[in-house]
């Protein structure tokens, strides 16, 4: 059975059990001790995931992805064949429409490539595409649910803005989950029950991640858990086992906070990419792409950047480039503190550009690595946004709306 064939939990699990592991690895973190075993088929383990230690009294340990375009350096190429086999997985009998909730922050990207390859491989079929959010956009219903271990647990979904699109979430007969990873499955529980409290017709849910190591155990239990019929597809499937340091607690105490929502601040945060509702594919302005293929060279490596939950556009950007010859890669700030070790081999720490007053990051690139730094960001310029251009020589791109991208004269350049 291939890594990514979605599988119906219904009490008893469909993949073969007592497989013997064929891949193993027991990692000392600063964090603690853990044991991963996987069955790759489709991928590799190595092509797909490194190990990180969080700086996180919750978990402190994270699968680094390095398809995601976040914390690690990916082509847009393999990003764009992640989300179509994610995609081609979704069970073809699922009941529509079908809304799809990418998983903030993480994940906004690659839960929006999935929606948008399941649109060009299923054109009949009515779906919406939403993801969860820390800011408030406009002044429509919030949807709260808990990330329970996460850095910043609560996460909201605003109900779509438009008629038709809310109408969609409000009929939908079925959810598509994605998010980077599943361990617990308790987020995605949280989820949907909020989404039930509104929308009490769902029958079905799957689940679309990376890495499935939720393990037999948890798996088996998700239908009752969730009240609905599940299913998972995942590029590769395994499970683990984590022992924290005697000291792990401690690490953290004095850590600083990573959430600081004001439900009636504004933030510069967006609607127009996918906050409150989309039912077709984002493009970029073809003007700016032709522009930046004449300023890039074909052997000029070029770093296209998101920030923070503001993330597919950079995706698309970079993807453009690519397909015109260029080489590129793909990454956002984040949120999520991470330690200089494992797959992480070097930090950069500057403000958010949402005002919250938060540390934000950016891993795996050090000054001088690209050619071309390209900065995407929703938000208007402001400090901390040429602040980020300073650490990365980077040039700022902002997105007032899909079609219309305005270019900041960087401070004292």
């Amino acid at each position: 059975m291939s890594a990514l064939s979605p599988y119906l939990l219904a009490g008893t699990i469909n993949p073969p059990a007592g497989m013997d592991h064929s891949y193993r690895q027991q990692l000392s973190l600063p964090t603690g001790e853990l044991d991963i075993r996987a069955w790759p088929e489709t991928f590799e383990v190595e092509a797909l995931i490194g190990v990180a230690a969080r700086a996180n009294a919750r978990r402190g340990f994270l699968f680094l992805s390095r398809v995601l375009g976040k914390h690690w350096p990916a082509t847009p190429s393999a990003m764009e064949g992640i989300h179509r086999y994610l995609a081609s997985h979704v069970p073809a009998d699922l009941p529509g429409p079908v809304v799809f909730i990418a998983m903030a922050e993480t994940a906004i990207g690659l839960g929006q490539g999935v929606f948008e390859a399941f649109l060009e491989q299923r054109p009949g079929v009515e779906a919406l595409f939403l993801h969860s959010t820390r800011y408030r956009v406009g002044d429509g219903p919030l949807i709260e649910f808990e990330e329970s271990h996460s850095h910043a647990p609560r996460q909201f979904l605003h109900l779509p803005a438009d008629p038709l699109l809310r109408e969609r979430f409000l009929s939908a007969r079925s959810l598509v989950l994605v998010d980077d990873e599943a361990s617990t499955g308790n987020t995605f529980k949280n989820l949907c029950a909020a989404c039930r409290q509104w929308n009490p017709a769902l029958e079905r849910v799957h689940l679309a991640t990376i890495t499935d190591f939720m393990g037999d155990g948890v798996r088996a239990g998700l239908v009752g858990r969730f009240g609905l019929t599940v299913s998972v597809s995942a590029a590769l499937r395994g499970e683990f086992s984590f022992t924290p340091a005697h000291d792990f607690l401690g690490q953290f105490k004095n850590q600083a906070p990573a959430q600081a929502f004001d439900p009636v601040a504004d933030r510069g945060a967006r609607q127009d990419f996918g906050r409150v509702g989309l039912g077709r594919k984002l493009s970029v302005p073809a003007d700016l792409v032709a522009r930046l293929l004449g300023e890039i060279g074909p052997e000029e490596d070029t770093l296209v950047l998101g920030t923070g939950e503001f993330m597919h556009p950079a995706f698309l950007l970079a993807w453009a480039l690519e397909r015109g010859g260029r080489s590129v890669f793909v990454q956002s700030s984040t949120r999520s503190p991470i330690l200089k070790w494992g797959a992480v081999g070097n930090v950069l720490c500057f403000p958010d550009n949402y005002g919250e007053g938060l540390n934000n990051y950016l891993y795996n690139v050090s000054a001088g690595q690209y050619r071309h730094v390209l900065i995407c960001h929703e938000t208007p310029a402001n400090g901390a946004l040429h602040q980020f251009a300073g650490l990365t020589a980077g040039r700022l791109f902002h997105f007032r709306s899909e079609n219309d991208v305005e270019e900041i004269p960087i401070r004292g350049s």
